[in-house]
């Protein structure tokens, strides 16, 4: 899911960065944030929606709506897709206000 070519763009080798997801160790790059390494990892659900629990996935990118809000190393509500990705870092999907799930 990551583009690694491209007839006009070069995409300069990056260093991989390990974090553990819902128990799982799994790897990103650095200049990552937590959502698009998930993404690049195929993770298409990064949380449920309040009250008919749907899936919520990668939307905005821009940190203005709550579609990738997680559990970030225990803080909950964390949005994914403007935080960048940290070794060692401990991210699991969140169900409610900040309940894992």
């Amino acid at each position: 899911m990551r583009i690694t070519k491209h007839p006009i763009l070069v995409f300069p080798e990056k260093k991989k960065v390990e974090f553990i997801f819902e128990g799982k160790k799994v790897s990103g790059y650095e200049g990552d944030t937590i959502a698009s390494a998930l993404h690049a990892l195929g993770i298409m659900t990064l949380s449920y929606s309040i009250k008919a629990k749907r899936p919520r996935g990668f939307y905005c990118a821009i940190g203005n709506c709550s579609a990738c809000q997680m559990v970030v190393n225990g803080v909950p509500n964390v949005k994914t897709c403007i935080t960048p990705l940290e070794p060692e870092m401990v991210v699991f999907r969140q169900e409610d206000k900040g309940v894992l799930i």
